[in-house]
């Protein structure tokens, strides 16, 4: 069986999305996203913040990150990549996740009627 790196999330943006380029002029958009997840604990339920870091690559990140406000809803599916270095003598790893959709969904944070709904 082949191995399997699918992401589907649903959550809320929390910070305005940052659109850089490479020395190549590829566009780079990263955002963070905040996806409740509720539990019970003893008789009370709560609800846990989990919080991803997620990168746009390309013409899709660059088309898209003028709606990606703080405190928008979005759904994002795309891979998890984890990237490897080493800092001070010691090796440090990060998971982010590459999106290959967005959807733009209701909620706060500038809701345009001009904003298409899907990027991919």
């Amino acid at each position: 069986m082949a191995d399997i790196n699918h992401v589907v999330l649903v959550g809320r943006l929390t910070r305005d999305a940052e659109l850089k380029y490479t020395n190549s002029g590829t566009p780079i958009c990263r955002i963070s996203i905040a996806v409740n997840r509720r539990r019970k604990v003893d008789d009370q339920w709560t609800e846990e913040g989990n919080f991803f870091d997620v990168v746009i690559w390309g013409k899709m990140g660059e088309a898209i990150a003028q709606y990606l406000v703080k405190g928008k809803q979005i759904g994002i599916e795309g891979e998890l990549r984890q990237n490897k270095w080493e800092q001070d003598g010691q090796p440090r790893s990060k998971v982010e996740i590459i999106a290959n959709n967005v959807q733009l969904l209701g909620g706060r944070g500038g809701d345009r009627q001009d904003a298409p709904r899907s990027y991919n």
